[in-house]
């Protein structure tokens, strides 16, 4: 971590440089959770890249949205800056074509995690343009954040969440987690989804739980993974998901999702802070 960009003074670099992309191994964070080779979960970490430009054979910039999609079995997470400095890097560099740039991407991005990243880019108009990037999602879900509850607690607290005995299959929604950089400190803000199946999980001990992360330091999918394994191991749920959309930074947002269910994924959705 002592070679971690994040933390030091930046030379942005706009001719394509891939040597800027930084892993992060996913297994020393997951030792903290007792995670081992085999993990309890399946999923992605979701990237929206809004800052994307490149230009083509005649010099004329190129401006596009990229969808960048990490399996969460990779071995490595990419460090959002020096993902962002990577991207930078594409500004005054001449490509072909859209194709082009698509295929680099995903070939410096699995290189680097170690894993097949796949890659979409979007442009601002058009029948090619994804609808999230253009729709606000308000998805359907009950939502947390209006009840009332005392929080003196700012650092994890799974010992908070606590069952009931009704059977319940169930969506919720806060838009009140908030955890920090690990290198710099500064705060990260989300949305967290978790469905469920099982046993009522106690909605106000569940929305103390999710604002004691407030102080927490940690990149975003490790935030998600400890979400999901406190849940998985107090609540003992039949299935769980949990799917948090991180405000962006940079221009980049991380929207990692982890489920018990090997067929789940995440829908491309775009809240009214990203």
């Amino acid at each position: 971590m002592s070679h971690n960009p994040l933390g030091q003074q930046t030379e942005y670099i706009s001719e394509y440089a891939p040597h800027l992309l930084f892993p992060i191994a996913r297994s020393e964070s997951r030792k903290q959770l007792g995670i081992g080779s085999n993990l309890p979960f399946f999923g992605v970490d979701i990237w929206t890249g809004y800052e994307l430009s490149w230009l083509d054979k005649s010099g004329k910039p190129v401006v596009a949205v990229a969808e960048f999609v990490i399996p969460c079995n990779s071995e490595f997470i990419i460090e959002s800056k020096s993902f962002k400095l990577y991207l930078n890097s594409f500004n005054q560099t001449h490509f072909n074509s859209v194709d082009e740039v698509r295929a680099i991407i995903s070939e410096d991005l699995s290189r680097t995690a170690k894993s097949d990243i796949k890659v979409q880019i979007f442009p601002l108009h058009g029948s090619g343009a994804g609808n999230y990037l253009t729709d606000i999602a308000q998805p359907e879900a009950v939502l947390l954040d209006e009840l009332d509850v005392v929080v003196n607690n700012y650092h994890p607290e799974p010992e908070l969440l606590t069952v009931g005995v009704e059977q319940v299959e169930e969506t919720l929604v806060s838009h009140l987690l908030k955890t920090n950089c690990p290198v710099t400190g500064q705060p990260d803000w989300a949305s967290v989804f978790i469905r469920y199946k099982g046993n009522k999980i106690l909605h106000e001990n569940l929305l103390r739980y999710l604002i004691s992360f407030r102080e927490h330091q940690d990149f975003h999918e490790h935030c998600v993974e400890r979400i999901f394994c406190d849940l998985q191991r107090i609540c003992k749920p039949e299935l769980l998901s949990v799917y948090a959309r991180y405000t962006r930074r940079g221009g980049l947002d991380i929207n990692p999702f982890r489920s018990s269910d090997s067929q789940a994924m995440p829908d491309s959705v775009r809240l009214i802070r990203q």
